[in-house]
């Protein structure tokens, strides 16, 4: 099972000369340097040229032999698997052609097109005869070539309004201007072309590996159910940042299938020729691809010369001799979780893919070293210990009915701000202890724990986030709001907000059976502002509902990263701890450069096995542990961006 991916791009202009320096022998040195075990290879780029000999399309005009061929060839020769890229939702060139194949907005203009004056991209749309071409397009590569998979970029479900979509609607006796009706077209539309895609690669082959690479949000089971594997595209410095990745994986991983996470050694985005992130970098993505229970691929764009650039071979070189030496222990492992994240991102399109209160979640989690999956409301829940609803879960009848099965079973919720209401929003639908009043006409107000927070003491602390007043029924109180004199409008008080009038405003953190409610948007807070407070009144709860059975408990700083993966087949759980955390540079970028080494690292977990042996990997030095009962406790000596602890049963 290949760990080690390069995605090679291979986008170029018309007038460009194609290939002219390509060597065999140099394309197999630099995988060889890279220790590569699949590279995805291009048959077709967004420019809509094809790089092999076709019979059909458009061959790129500066191109005189079979690169695609000749580059299958290579790999093969020294057993590196060769998927097969093909650019389905741009074909710059067939835009001139067909304009009257492309999307087009509701205001009649077509998708990712800034103007004339400005170079812009062109997409195309799947209830066009363009969908016939893309088919007879896949026939040839997977027929004419031994391709190890297919790799089809720029495609999603998109609101189209071009002539054929709404002559469809009309047809349908749907409305071309309601956009429901619009979205459900486009999904119809998705679907068909995943599916005569599909059909037409297994045809010839059949069983090919096939990914429509189209940025999937939690809940999309259906779309998941399209492709043989997973992969999540996230460049941090290319607009992505370093939480997507974690978050799509924590998802992702359940699901039964194969995830791939995939980076770039690009420092600012897809297909910079001449700009390169720290090797160091690329050494941290691969190792959070491997804590994350996914493998992993480096992006990378070919010289239209053909070729393969020797300082990118190096540095992705350091990082998957790493991975190489650790593959043994990363293969088949599932997650270890006490908690689950019912992702906000999953309840329906109109929330937004990872928005604040997802991410916030996620923060606060990750630097809590709490065992953590995300979720949706498919998602078997009974395995959990607890289940966080982040800030906005409205509860309709089947996750209410849902919900109360799991805590009747012993489970325990813990929500945050509207989350809880039923779906008007006008009464809480889980009985989480407390009464709802209304919104908090204050904003922002404070919240004053009944107990002093590990950094700061007693006090009161405010919160910026919207907060819900509500009354006790039944449950105990943790903490209660305290309003501010006035809200900031008409009446100013200096730069900030009011101070708190120190007034008992009601309930702020409640405890009852079935869990604890916080009257705030907290996680949104904590994505927004970063506030210490909120991430220590977040975590003083969960400890609350965890109680003895957290899993996984350290001493790991907050900027580190901890899992737990386990191995069924091999007897053995794998705990990963990661040190190295992105700073800001330039205007947006996140880079990392540098590694510090952090050391005697304490570590207990909770299992039920007894342990016979402990070790890092790859080292496999033996680490001295006790065990008494369930509790196993180590010291990890040093961790050097990532070192991996095997725990033997």
């Amino acid at each position: 099972m290949q760990f080690r991916q390069i995605h090679l791009d291979f986008h170029n202009h018309g007038s460009v000369p194609i290939g002219e320096q390509f060597s065999k022998g140099q394309f197999q040195e630099m995988l060889q340097l890279g220790r590569v075990d699949s590279i995805n290879v291009f048959a077709k780029c967004f420019h809509g040229w094809a790089y092999y000999d076709t019979e059909k399309f458009n061959k790129h005009p500066g191109l005189k032999f079979d690169l695609l061929g000749e580059m299958i060839e290579a790999a093969h020769e020294i057993g590196v698997k060769t998927p097969v890229y093909i650019n389905v939702g741009l074909s710059e060139n067939l835009a001139l052609e067909h304009p009257e194949w492309l999307a087009r907005d509701e205001n009649d203009h077509t998708f990712w097109d800034p103007g004339f004056t400005q170079p812009g991209l062109h997409v195309f749309c799947f209830n066009s005869p363009y969908l016939d071409y893309i088919l007879q397009m896949t026939e040839e590569v997977v027929s004419k070539y031994d391709a190890d998979g297919l790799f089809l970029d720029i495609v999603f479900p998109k609101a189209c309004y071009c002539h054929v979509c709404r002559a469809t609607l009309l047809r349908e006796g749907k409305d071309p201007l309601n956009k429901t009706d619009v979205m459900d077209l486009a999904e119809r539309v998705y679907a068909n072309y995943t599916s005569r895609l599909n059909e037409t690669a297994w045809k010839i082959k059949p069983g090919l590996d096939i990914f429509h690479n189209s940025g999937i949000r939690c809940g999309r089971r259906d779309m998941v159910a399209m492709n043989g594997h997973i992969e999540v595209e996230s460049l941090p410095s290319g607009g992505w940042g370093y939480d997507y990745f974690p978050i799509s994986a924590r998802y992702f991983q359940q699901l039964g299938k194969k995830v791939v996470g995939m980076t770039g050694r690009f420092h600012m985005n897809w297909g910079e020729f001449g700009g390169y992130k720290h090797a160091n970098a690329i050494r941290f993505e691969a190792a959070l691809a491997l804590a994350h229970g996914t493998h992993c691929s480096v992006g990378d764009h070919l010289h239209p010369d053909g070729i393969m650039d020797p300082i990118v071979y190096r540095m992705v070189g350091e990082a998957y001799k790493e991975v190489e030496a650790k593959e043994a222990w990363c293969a088949d492992v599932d997650n270890v979780a006490d908690v689950a994240l019912l992702a906000l991102e999953s309840i329906g399109p109109e929330q937004d893919r990872m928005g604040l209160s997802d991410t916030g979640a996620y923060r606060i989690l990750q630097e809590g070293n709490i065992l953590f999956d995300i979720v949706d409301t498919e998602s078997d829940l009974q395995a959990y210990k607890v289940v966080i609803l982040p800030d906005k879960i409205r509860i309709a009848d089947s996750l209410g009915d849902k919900l109360k099965r799991y805590v009747d079973n012993g489970g325990k919720l813990f929500a945050t701000g509207e989350s809880g209401l039923n779906p008007a929003g006008d009464a809480f639908a889980l009985d989480l202890g407390v009464e709802w009043i209304g919104v908090n006409s204050y904003k922002p107000d404070f919240y004053k724990p009944h107990y002093p927070l590990p950094s700061f003491g007693d006090g009161s602390f405010v919160f910026y986030s919207q907060g819900q007043k509500v009354s006790l029924k039944g449950g105990k109180e943790l903490g209660n709001r305290e309003d501010p004199y006035f809200n900031r409008g008409l009446h100013a008080y200096y730069f900030s907000h009011t101070p708190n009038s120190r007034n008992d405003a009601g309930p702020g953190m409640i405890e009852s059976g079935n869990g604890i409610y916080l009257a705030w948007n907290a996680f949104e807070d904590y994505a927004e502002n970063g506030s210490l407070f909120v991430k220590e009144v977040v975590l003083d709860a969960l400890d609350r509902l965890l109680g003895e059975g957290k899993t996984l408990s350290t001493n790991l700083p907050a900027q580190g990263i901890a899992t737990l993966q386990h191995q069924k087949k091999d007897s053995r759980y794998v705990n990963h701890l990661l040190y190295a955390f992105p700073v800001k540079r330039g205007k947006d970028k996140e880079v990392i450069e540098d590694i510090t080494p952090i050391h005697r690292v304490d570590v207990q977990l909770l299992l039920p096995e007894t342990v016979r042996r402990i070790y890092t990997v790859p080292q496999l030095e033996e680490i001295p542990f006790e065990q008494d009962g369930s509790a196993i406790r180590y010291q990890v000596p040093t961790i050097e961006c990532h070192q991996m602890i095997a725990i033997e049963y």
